[in-house]
């Protein structure tokens, strides 16, 4: 019996060292998860050791001896030993009959104690069973708990490495209920930005999904942003959509223009730039080309020409065209070649008084080419008036065609160059111009004998994509239609505005090897260097004091040298020194430059064409470039942006306020804390702000020069969003 007492002590001492007591310092959520198992334990335990004394007391009277001993203590301190075998002495017998009953008593006795031991043993032993199954389960539980540990540990440094950490002195464990909250709040913040026209209701459709469907991921990115203004919370929830949110994106883009293989305007740099940063985000991008005889070829990589050409219809006839393949800048392009017609063997990319045949010609054998090579892209990007031909051609003929799931986007980089035309020219490209030759179709809104070719690419597109980064869609509608302003009005809830981005590798000036010397938003002492170089390159007095204002544009036309007149004199008289670099277009205009000239001869200096490498050095030296609405450079601010220059609107008068309404400036949705900081402010009042706050003047300059403004950016963030929206009409 010892033995079996000594092995439940072993049994019992094993579970309790196994188990453990209850360390309070470990972790938060394994007292969450373990405390359900552990406490029934511990009863066991307690129970188990209740028990034990049971055991031991049975045991002892069981083997007690038998004469028990006591000890009296009398008036005279005497010892008296008092045993059974005395008292049965003095009772005067010894009566061997008594005896046996007594010792048969004993024995049942001591048979009765016996088998109650074996009873709590085995009570004992099924304790022992239920505590080390609990144990074991306990350590399941908590394998699971720091599973999870380690799965939240490493979620936690995926955030912080994508930018979102929590406040170091407020770390905070989101439960599901701080989660409904957030999300409900973020509901909420989309709302107000669709309502204050920040989001177009596409793309807040697309988000409140991605949202519901991604709980998890957007509630830990939002708790970490939500102290951002709207404009930035969009940005970043942008990012987030564009990373977990979508699979990848077939882009085909029908162009006439791309850098390097074929420029002439902002166009060809925009299909470069923005294709690349699509590829760079996962998307599969595409651009189908005329075959110019102006090529740039040697950009061309692994050119060659397909065996079978490609067929496509042109005034009545079928006409073949050769298929050349080539990769240009890592970007995959098809050029088209007619074989019929000269329309591209030609000095200039445009300029002719068959364009409008030509470029019909383009688009149609295009939609012929991507038919016949079973090409199913999510989006046709299409560019200006040269390709909207393809918004009428693509619902018209094309769409059941293999391309029923195929979507139209349409980027309009201005509305000045519309293309009308006699409707009947229409049919060469196999169009009925009697359904289209409409007011709500293609008929042009100021001369309504005539069909609009820009104006078809507005209406027969799912969406209509604005290039600017300094105006606002109202604007745009109101007054910078050409006659197309209640077609846009019309169409206004398809139209969205992106900004223009830039090439960040060659317009930075940390990096530039161009500059006098480099400098950037953490370490901006170069940006003296290269004033004091632009100083002295066109001949300006060296004086530290005086600001330089610059004004940057391809062309100068009349139109712009009025507008540049008041803020010349306005710069003059503020002591401040002037620099004009574009090619005058008229012989008036340049004479009218030098009689200022002669009159502000330490004061103003006039470059009389458009020299870019040139243009470094003038961003770099200046602190004022002033950006017109209708500037032919439409990344010119951006471009100031980035190289400490202050982005000021030309359109004052002669007191130096602003003839535009502030107010459309806060409402912009483009690089908002950017712009809206110099934008809003006339030449005179950043004039000021420089003189009488150093300081704050600089504290936002190296802020917008810290801000990301190249194609990977906003731009390309809003074009993914157009891009997702309008594959799901």
């Amino acid at each position: 019996m010892f033995s079996l007492l000594f092995y439940l002590r072993a049994e019992l001492k094993t579970v309790q060292r196994q188990t453990g007591p209850y360390d309070h310092r470990d972790n938060h959520l394994e007292r969450e998860r373990v405390a359900s198992p552990l406490p029934t334990i511990f009863a066991r335990l307690l129970s188990a050791s209740t028990l034990q004394r049971q055991m031991e007391a049975l045991l002892h009277s069981a083997f007690s001896p038998p004469f028990s001993t006591f000890v009296t203590a009398g008036e005279t301190g005497r010892r008296v030993l008092k045993t059974r075998s005395f008292i049965i002495a003095r009772s005067g017998g010894n009566d061997s009959n008594t005896s046996a009953e007594a010792m048969e008593a004993k024995k049942r006795d001591f048979e009765s104690k016996s088998s109650d031991i074996w009873k709590l043993f085995n009570d004992a032993q099924q304790n022992i069973l239920y505590l080390n199954t609990q144990r074991l389960k306990a350590e399941e539980e908590l394998k699971k708990i720091r599973k999870e540990n380690d799965a939240l540990l490493a979620r936690v440094e995926e955030l912080e490495a994508d930018g979102f950490r929590p406040p170091r002195n407020n770390v905070h464990f989101i439960n599901m209920t701080d989660k409904s909250l957030l999300l409900g709040e973020l509901m909420l913040r989309i709302d107000s930005m669709v309502l204050s026209g920040i989001m177009d209701l596409g793309e807040a459709s697309e988000l409140r999904k991605f949202i519901i469907e991604n709980k998890m991921v957007v509630t830990d990115a939002f708790y970490n942003i939500r102290s951002k203004n709207d404009h930035e919370l969009l940005s970043n929830l942008r990012d987030v959509f564009n990373n977990n949110g979508r699979n990848q994106l077939h882009i085909l883009h029908i162009c006439t223009e791309m850098t390097p293989v074929a420029s002439f305007g902002s166009l060809a740099s925009y299909v470069t730039e923005l294709s690349l940063a699509l590829q760079r985000k996962g998307n599969f991008v595409e651009v189908i080309l005329p075959k110019y005889s102006v090529l740039n070829l040697d950009e061309v990589h692994a050119l060659c020409k397909v065996d079978t050409g490609v067929h496509s219809y042109f005034d009545g006839q079928w006409h073949e065209n050769k298929i050349w393949t080539g990769i240009v800048c890592g970007i995959p392009v098809t050029f088209i070649e007619p074989q019929s017609h000269v329309f591209f063997s030609r000095g200039a990319i445009y300029g002719y008084p068959d364009d409008f045949e030509r470029f019909v010609y383009f688009s149609r054998a295009s939609l012929d080419y991507i038919v016949k090579s079973r090409k199913q892209p999510d989006i046709l990007h299409i560019h200006n008036w040269q390709t909207a031909i393809v918004g009428p051609l693509f619902w018209d003929i094309f769409v059941n065609q293999g391309l029923e799931n195929t979507r139209v986007l349409f980027t309009c980089h201005g509305f000045q160059s519309q293309c009308s035309d006699l409707p009947g020219k229409l049919a060469i490209v196999g169009l009925d111009s009697s359904q289209l030759h409409r007011l709500d179709r293609l008929q042009d809104n100021t001369k309504p004998h005539l069909v609009n070719i820009l104006k078809g690419g507005i209406v027969y597109s799912n969406t209509v994509m604005v290039l600017s980064s300094v105006h606002t869609k109202e604007h745009i509608i109101q007054n910078m239609g050409y006659g197309l302003e209640s077609t846009l009005n019309i169409h206004k809830e398809k139209l969205l505005l992106a900004p223009y981005g830039i090439d960040a590798k060659e317009w930075d000036p940390s990096t530039g090897k161009i500059l006098p010397a480099r400098y950037s938003s953490e370490d901006y002492k170069g940006k003296a260097t290269c004033k004091t170089e632009l100083r002295r390159h066109i001949g300006f007095p060296d004086d530290a004091s005086k600001a330089i204002i610059a004004y940057v544009c391809t062309k100068l036309s009349d139109l712009d040298f009025q507008n540049l007149r008041p803020a010349i004199r306005l710069a003059m008289n503020r002591g401040a020194q002037f620099v004009i670099m574009g090619s005058s277009e008229t012989s008036g205009t340049e004479a009218a430059i030098k009689v200022l000239q002669n009159e502000f001869r330490k004061q103003l200096r006039f470059i009389n064409k458009y020299d870019e490498p040139f243009s470094h050095l003038l961003l770099a030296g200046s602190d004022i470039i002033l950006c017109s609405f209708y500037n032919s450079e439409p990344q010119l601010p951006l471009k100031a942006l980035k190289y400490g220059a202050a982005p000021v609107l030309l359109n004052v008068v002669s007191d130096g306020r602003r003839l535009a309404d502030r107010r459309e400036f806060s409402r912009m949705n483009l690089l908002q804390n950017s712009f809206s900081s110099f934008m809003d402010m006339s030449l005179g009042q950043a004039l000021d702000h420089m003189v009488n706050d150093p300081i704050g003047w600089n504290h936002k300059i190296r802020e917008g020069m810290s801000k990301d403004l190249s194609w990977d950016a906003e731009s390309c963030g809003i074009h993914l969003a157009a891009y997702l929206s309008t594959k799901n009409l």
